[in-house]
């Protein structure tokens, strides 16, 4: 098929004056968590293409120029010559590659429609893959294009997971579509996870090729063709153990409507996306910078795809981010606020839609602390908080920093529609933290920070400075809700420790890391939100002397997180050039970090943890928390409300947080009673999980297995090799075998099985007890009186522990 839409693409080699950027991976399919797919190499035919995890999700495409045969994509068949690549540009809604050799140029270009004003496309699993090509020698050529995509895409493990394809129909498209043979709907939770349920589509309204997941194209030059990936994962997020279907799917819609308005729309959405790259770009480079721009570009796609919009149950848009490559938590109070600024510049709506289901859950009967909670579960499971003492004790919680994120977050809203109404659905969770941060956030006491992989500290001057904010923020929701006393209080407590603060941290030519700690320094990002929400708390000279030093001690690539390690944080370096809000003092941060993008060996999508004097990645792959580069463009009022003010949903009536269903015991776990099991930790042979099978010199132990201190466990019996079996007859009494759930603890990957059939597996670890769904033929092979319970765990590293019981759910 030929179209003159795709001249669209050329816009993009003169959108603005622009900076060479080599990403450390380059973004092709974007879309969430489970749909995203970089390529890690300089060239798009030098590697194979990857999940942001790492694992393999392989796109390929191979082009045929007057018979001649090369690789545009991916590294196979490695004997086949690559055609030679001349650029790569990255920009918000597309990544464009252009190719040159046997007289052609040839553009790819992989067009993801996250278009911010529009929530209905930009909730789309949607990728449009499309080629555009033209003679460069005044000669016609034939050009036939073959693009696959593998069914990787659709399992979480290929070499234990079948998939099935099919042909489908869908109008004048026709696709493949893959998935898992046993679709086991949002059954797994955890970190280095890909999607196993739900179907993957390659659409294209030319042909269907005899490979499975591929289509293919003849054309002649000038010629253009494209497919579309999509990707339906039916449900996407189990809030409070509903199930929440993807915000696309709200009115009903299936696959083929997907695609069907995907195909229908194309060519609006190709020029609507160029227009808003083309702005877009244009508007960050005058407020920072070329170098600039192109790090929020790369940074946009990031964040989208790090998280998912669903629909609650009155068809309003929430949205879950994923703390990517750290430990997987969903909804990270500490991960939504870094993350924040580029929801924030794109509309109300936005914002909201990670803030309600957290504002939900942390005014809910379920949250019994004085501080905001820290995250709502692990991805994509948002059943309550799972970090630290979960709910159940204030170990390992980040109480000032949690509170103060979210006060600040609530102003910001504020400011941006002029009212402090949505702050006002969860008053009294305000008040509440801002008297805590009152009573305890001037001078913080042993705990952890956003910044938790530096371990605790006592008396942190940047976290004092982010509880100051947080005090001045209520005081401004106060004044906006009418409320003259309470504003004056405090305004003039924020102001009192602003003043405190400067004097008691002052360390010379800089402020120091913790008040008790002299010689010591770190960065202040926190302090961002005095000027952007004009409290006035800490004088122009705090910021002035703050960059003077961080200008005199920056490495090569970049300003240091503090004093303790060279490694440093990405965003914060972004939130930390703004202080000033001196050009010169903004570039001369920026800089070192484009560099470090441009040279770091690791070849991932954007960390936001490294070592300031190698460029070598500390940790941390595709988080969200990118989207904090935006935060320069919040400091540009008129610039905010242009872009805020075009938001269409204008989201509002949420629906009320799930119920959550009760548990009664049936089986108990260790945590209330001592059972016996037969273990092993040498391999047993097959049938090991078989009711028949001899188990009699296996040793006996009481429940549960592992290893002391593991969070959450109670230990009866060591366990502390790489694995362990576990078989157990259990006898359940007639009239309870109806509604039951397994009730597990695992630390690390579990395999259960009931009566012999495969009833539960997860992988990762937990750290309390939670309800597992029972699959069908195990769970219909209970019945009243005696079942044979087997169970198999495996450790990596750190704590372990195993222990399986019953309830029942109502």
């Amino acid at each position: 098929m030929k179209h003159a839409w795709l001249s669209v693409f050329v816009l993009a080699s003169n959108l603005v004056a622009s900076e060479t950027l080599r990403p450390p991976a380059v973004p092709l399919v974007a879309c969430d968590p489970y749909f995203s797919v970089w390529s890690p190499a300089d060239n798009l035919n030098d590697a194979d293409t990857v999940h942001w995890t790492g694992k393999p999700h392989r796109l390929s495409s191979l082009v045929k120029i007057d018979g001649q045969s090369f690789r545009l994509m991916g590294a196979e068949p490695k004997e086949m010559p690559a055609l030679k690549q001349t650029k790569v540009t990255v920009l918000p809604t597309r990544t464009i590659y252009e190719f040159e050799g046997a007289g052609v140029a040839l553009t790819l270009t992989f067009l993801t429609p996250a278009l911010p004003d529009d929530l209905e496309v930009l909730s789309w699993p949607v990728t449009y893959v499309t080629y555009e090509s033209h003679g460069t020698d005044g000669k016609t050529h034939t050009v036939e294009v073959r693009f696959a995509a593998s069914g990787e895409l659709a399992v979480n493990d290929p070499a234990k997971q079948e998939v099935e394809w099919s042909q489908e129909k869908f109008g004048e498209l026709s696709a493949w579509k893959v998935g898992s043979k046993e679709q086991p709907v949002l059954q797994k939770k955890g970190d280095d996870i890909r999607i196993d349920w739900g179907y993957l589509y390659v659409a294209t309204d030319g042909s269907l090729a005899a490979e499975q997941g591929s289509v293919s194209w003849k054309l002649t030059t000038p010629g253009s063709c494209r497919a579309i990936l999509a990707y339906d994962d039916l449900y996407s997020i189990r809030y409070m153990r509903k199930n929440l279907r993807p915000y696309w799917r709200r009115n009903g819609w299936e696959a083929a409507d997907l695609l069907k308005a995907a195909a229908r729309d194309y060519e609006s959405l190709a020029k609507r996306c160029a227009a808003f790259d083309k702005e877009l770009m244009a508007d960050l480079t005058k407020a920072g910078g070329a170098k600039y721009a192109t790090i929020c570009a790369l940074a946009y796609r990031q964040c989208f795809a790090a998280g998912k919009f669903v629909a609650d149950a009155n068809g309003q848009p929430i949205s879950f981010c994923k703390e990517n490559h750290s430990n997987g938590c969903i909804g990270t109070s500490d991960v939504f606020y870094p993350m924040a600024p580029q929801f924030l510049l794109f509309g109300p709506t936005l914002a909201k839609s990670f803030l309600v289901p957290f504002m939900n859950y942390a005014a809910s009967e379920r949250w019994k602390f004085p501080f905001a909670p820290h995250d709502l579960g692990q991805y994509p499971h948002a059943n309550g908080q799972r970090y630290g003492g979960g709910e159940r004790t204030e170990h390992n919680q980040m109480p000032v920093e949690e509170s103060g994120n979210l006060l600040i977050l609530m102003a910001a809203i504020a400011q941006m529609e002029g009212n402090a109404n949505f702050a006002g659905l969860y008053w009294k969770q305000l008040e509440q933290w801002a008297e805590y941060l009152k009573a305890k956030g001037f001078d913080p006491e042993n705990q952890l920070c956003t910044d938790d992989f530096a371990g605790h500290l006592a008396h942190n001057v940047n976290l004092s400075a982010k509880a100051i904010c947080g005090l001045g923020a209520f005081g401004k929701l106060c004044a906006m809700r009418g409320d003259k006393a309470k504003a004056a209080e405090y305004a003039k407590l924020a102001k009192e420790f602003a003043a405190r603060w400067v004097k008691e941290a002052d360390d010379g030519d800089h402020y120091r890391l913790a008040f008790d700690k002299p010689g010591t320094w770190s960065q202040k990002y926190n302090i961002v939100w005095d000027r952007i929400f004009g409290l006035g708390l800490f004088p122009a000279e705090v910021s002035r002397k703050e960059m003077d030093y961080y200008r005199k001690i920056q490495n090569k690539y970049g300003v240091p997180l503090d004093n303790r390690s060279l490694y440093t944080k990405l965003d914060w370096i972004l939130w930390t050039a703004t202080l000033t809000q001196a050009r010169a003092d903004f570039e001369a941060l920026v800089a070192p970090v484009f560099r470090f993008l441009n040279e770091t060996p690791d070849r991932s999508p954007m960390t936001d943890w490294y070592f300031t004097d190698t460029a070598k990645k500390r940790g941390f792959t595709a988080r969200p928390v990118v989207g904090g580069v935006f935060m320069q463009a919040l400091y540009d009022k008129a610039l905010w409300k242009k872009w805020a003010d075009r938001e269409r949903t204008h989201a509002a009536n949420w629906a009320p947080i799930p119920s959550v269903p009760k548990f009664s015991v049936v089986i108990p776990t260790a945590r209330e009673q001592a059972a016996t099991w037969r273990y092993t930790t040498k391999p047993p042979g097959k049938g090991w999980f078989l009711p028949g099978f001899n188990d009699a010199d296996w040793k006996q132990g009481q429940s549960g297995f592992g290893t002391p201190k593991t969070p959450g466990a109670t230990v009866r019996t060591e366990w502390k090799s790489p694995e362990i079996w576990l078989r157990r007859e259990i006898e359940l009494p007639a009239g309870r075998t109806d509604n039951l759930m397994l009730l597990v603890h695992h630390d690390e990957d579990i395999e259960i099985h009931i009566n012999g059939f495969r009833a539960a597996r997860a992988k990762g670890y937990l750290t309390d007890y939670e309800p597992f769904e029972i699959d069908g033929p195990a769970l219909a092979s209970l019945k009243p009186g005696k079942n044979l319970i087997a169970v198999r765990c495996q450790q990596t590293g750190g704590g372990q522990y195993i222990d399986v019981g019953f309830v029942s759910v109502k």
